[in-house]
């Protein structure tokens, strides 16, 4: 699959788009979020925290632009009486009257029965337009695929953690859904110096999304920039194309190191802001 500007369908939801995904929670500004759209992103996730500033140019841009856009709204809810109300309040927020993709939020077993109703409820009232799941268990994904109501799944793919490879992309049957790939920097460790091997260089952020895009199964990549110079270098991603099979082979070399370091301090994870980021970057 390509890693540049072109469009391409994401799975079996039959929208068209951007192969890099904008996301709301790390403080991008509202003219960045414009400018990114201007350049041709128009995947929009509102995620897992919600920065005014991304809403407004999201509000914005939909006033001209809606039909062009694809606008992703996440929720967490665990009863089903709360996935309209969580979806709705996002809707007024954005300024739209209808969600492209309800994303059921971190479901590491099958949600219960009432939440798949509920959410098929609101496509059917025509407050989303299809239902996408994401998890950190990558053996559900398999069992995922299968359910023609999800039209899309989110999921962990980097390379430090390149199981998806093995465990998911090839079990996605003959109509898949459309796959979105995230924590692409690996919260950032993969983007630090400290982490690479001894005589390699480090990777910059389009390095780490390029590798992403690079795996033909993967429709989107999810971004998280802080600010503009951050979003320039992800976008400088799809200037630069995929890769080829000897940088492939270097990230994962440098996905290895980051990896055992990882495994070595696995105490240190779990902060708030590892969370949030669990969803992007």
């Amino acid at each position: 699959m390509a890693c540049d500007w072109s469009k391409t369908v994401l799975g079996r939801t039959g929208l068209s788009t951007s192969r890099l995904g904008l996301a709301s929670s790390f403080g991008v500004t509202s003219p960045d979020v414009e400018r990114a759209f201007e350049r041709g992103i128009n995947y929009f996730y509102w995620g897992s925290y919600r920065r005014p500033g991304f809403g407004r140019a999201v509000k914005g841009l939909a006033q001209q632009h809606r039909e062009k856009m694809i606008v992703v709204v996440q929720s967490y809810a665990r009863v089903a009486s709360l996935l309209r109300p969580s979806l709705e309040s996002a809707l007024r927020k954005l300024g739209t009257d209808h969600a492209d993709v309800l994303l059921l939020g971190w479901w590491n077993a099958k949600p219960p029965r009432r939440i798949l109703d509920a959410g098929l409820s609101l496509r059917e009232a025509g407050r989303c337009r299809h239902l996408m799941i994401s998890c950190h268990n990558r053996p559900a994904f398999v069992e995922y695929a299968k359910d023609p109501d999800l039209g899309a799944i989110m999921v962990r793919y980097n390379a430090a953690h390149p199981g998806a490879e093995a465990e998911v992309f090839p079990h996605l049957g003959e109509r898949p859904p459309g796959i979105v790939a995230y924590t692409a920097t690996r919260w950032g460790d993969l983007l630090n110096p400290s982490l690479t091997p001894k005589g390699e260089p480090t990777p910059r952020a389009s390095d780490c999304y390029r590798f992403a895009l690079t795996h033909p199964a993967v429709n989107v990549c999810a971004i998280g920039p802080k600010n503009g110079a951050e979003l320039d270098e992800a976008m400088t991603a799809l200037d630069r194309g995929p890769m080829d099979e000897g940088e492939l082979a270097w990230m994962r070399r440098v996905g290895a190191e980051v990896k055992r370091h990882a495994r070595l301090h696995s105490g240190a994870v779990g902060s708030l802001d590892r969370w949030m980021g669990a969803h992007t970057t």
